[in-house]
């Protein structure tokens, strides 16, 4: 195997070493509130099973196969109550923090979605949970929802990097990542167990000069609208992003091996961008990325 390409810097300490870019007016972010985040075609609220609970049992019904549930740690409920017992216990959570998706055309909860692992001095965040209905998948609503959960994030609460993991066979999640503007960073193996089964956990990620770029383009007439549009190029708005980054690329998807998105050979090392801010030796504040190299039980 040939050696890994090693991330560069053009910032050296004292000691003339490579370090992260100095961040020297970095300040612990606010954590998400719980309040409701406004659209033009969806609302995000917080959600509660006294209010949502039995509209979303109805809506996810129209799965009659229960394919929604399969890379998700819970699910399928078999009765709205069932259902709301659930959500009653993660209602009051803060870590997750989840929200319902309000499709203002039919003004009913259509799926839900939270933000997790919410690091405020890092000023990392990532979002999941990500149960879409088929009355909300693949609409103009939908990907407007993820627009305003990263607007919270990144405008309004100030954090530097946006995370999105995904089981790396999850193929509807992985295409939404990228043609939302996430880019992979690489495969956790073995990350979890999950129903009883192996997960490989594939990473994504925004970061703010990214986001920058998002935000120019939505301002520029690229509303959350024309984004789900199949003339809209998901190449052209990746490319966005990495030119506002001014970064190299990163690892690609892993070829496909017998239709799935297992890779065709473990990979062991990847960058995550932007995930922690550390003190130098003169006290500044630098930004550090973090190189991994995993290996699993196999040879």
């Amino acid at each position: 195997m040939s050696p890994s390409p090693r991330p560069q810097s053009q910032y050296t300490n004292h000691l003339g070493q490579p370090v992260g870019e100095p961040l020297p007016d970095w300040t612990e972010r606010p954590r998400p509130a719980r309040t409701v985040m406004d659209g033009r075609l969806c609302r995000l609220e917080p959600l509660q099973a006294s209010r949502h609970a039995d509209a979303l049992y109805e809506a996810h019904s129209l799965d009659a196969e229960g394919q929604n549930w399969t890379y998700l740690p819970y699910g399928p409920f078999a009765s709205p109550e069932d259902l709301a017992r659930w959500i009653e216990s993660v209602e009051s959570s803060e870590d997750p923090l989840f929200f319902a998706i309000i499709d203002l055309a039919t003004q009913q909860p259509a799926g839900w979605a939270s933000y997790l692992r919410i690091d405020p001095t890092m000023g990392t965040i990532e979002v999941g949970h990500l149960a879409y209905s088929p009355a909300l998948q693949r609409t103009p609503a939908a990907t407007e929802a993820m627009y305003l959960m990263m607007r919270r994030a990144f405008d309004e609460l100030g954090y530097r990097r946006y995370e999105w993991k995904c089981n790396s066979l999850n193929a509807p999640s992985w295409n939404a990542a990228e043609r939302l503007g996430f880019r992979y960073e690489g495969t956790f193996r073995q990350a979890v167990v999950q129903k009883g089964r192996n997960r490989d956990q594939a990473w994504f990620s925004i970061i703010d000069r990214e986001w920058s770029a998002i935000a120019r383009l939505s301002k520029a007439g690229s509303t959350p609208r024309t984004l789900t549009n199949s003339a809209y190029s998901c190449a052209a708005w990746r490319t966005s992003c990495r030119r506002a980054a001014r970064a190299p690329p990163l690892p690609v998807r892993p070829k496909a091996l017998e239709g799935s998105l297992t890779p065709a050979r473990p990979y062991q090392h990847f960058v995550m961008r932007q995930r922690a801010v550390r003190p130098g030796a003169d006290g500044r504040m630098t930004a550090r990325r973090l190189c991994l190299a995993s290996s699993s039980g196999f040879p």
